[in-house]
């Protein structure tokens, strides 16, 4: 009688002569190197275009919000999705009128010029200017006296953001003292260091009547980021949390006609009594 086993070495084994496939070497890091540099300068780029961009302040315009020097995140994803800046931002925004003549050209070398152009560097070619907006389309901005500055008839408290020593308004002929409406369209930008800052009160004479086209701005500075000692947010002072929407004409219009109606339509069921608010009698 068999025993029941094969002889052999059994079905699982593999054949004589059969060898297993070598595990594959892994590719050197020097080998790698230049494909991670490549996806790190595309990332970079498209983070520069897309989504948040590295700007430096080359005045004191804005102090103490800024300081020269200071190195300032943007934030210019918001604006592609229709977005429009608030009262009280600080923004970056494209020379709208040449406001920058006369400033020094910069000369950057051929390392700061790629590094500025994949956003790993704050870019000094571009005439590019930040400032603090105050007024959107349709907002009357005063300015009288020292002030205070007042938006559609409310004055702001700018005790927390305008350098120590300036007056909210400037006593000058040269634009410190105006009324304006901002078009549709457009904003109003001034500097919180009020008495050294070349903004929209001294550009009323150009093209755009002093006004930012909301298309040349690039974002909103969201961030301090350089140098570490400066950290900070840049949130909307608290004086613009205010009601300070101008109220639309169309709007005031329709309020002031409604109880215009209404007495009219009082007045007309009081002298007729076959007329009702269901139409007339039989």
């Amino acid at each position: 009688m068999g025993s029941g086993s094969d002889s052999g070495d059994g079905g699982g084994t593999k054949e004589q002569g059969e060898q297993e496939p070598k595990p594959k070497k892994p590719r050197s890091f020097w080998k790698e190197l230049p494909l991670l540099i490549g996806i790190a300068l595309v990332l970079a780029l498209l983070i520069k275009t897309f989504l948040v961009q590295a700007f430096s302040i080359p005045s004191d315009s804005m102090q103490n919000t800024l300081q020269q020097g200071d190195r300032v995140l943007v934030d210019k994803l918001t604006p592609w999705f229709g977005s429009e800046p608030s009262r009280g931002e600080v923004v970056v925004f494209h020379d709208p009128d040449n406001w920058l003549a006369g400033e020094p050209t910069p000369n950057p070398n051929a390392a700061q010029t790629f590094l500025s152009k994949i956003g790993l560097m704050p870019s000094a070619n571009e005439k590019d200017l930040i400032k603090r907006v105050i007024g959107v389309a349709g907002d009357t901005i005063e300015c009288k006296g020292t002030g205070p500055l007042t938006v559609n008839g409310k004055a702001l408290n700018e005790d927390s953001y305008v350098y120590a020593g300036n007056t909210p308004c400037s006593v000058d002929d040269q634009g410190g003292q105006f009324k304006v409406t901002v078009p549709k369209g457009k904003i109003w930008v001034m500097g919180d260091h009020r008495q050294n800052s070349l903004d929209s009160r001294y550009h009323q004479q150009d093209d755009h009547k002093g006004f930012v086209p909301v298309g040349n701005v690039v974002g909103r500075a969201i961030v301090i980021a350089w140098p570490p000692t400066r950290w900070d947010t840049l949130p909307i002072p608290d004086t613009f949390d205010q009601n300070l929407s101008a109220a639309a004409p169309g709007a005031l219009g329709l309020a002031g006609a409604v109880p215009l109606v209404l007495w009219r339509r009082r007045r007309l069921t009081a002298g007729n009594p076959r007329v009702s608010g269901r139409g007339t009698a039989g």
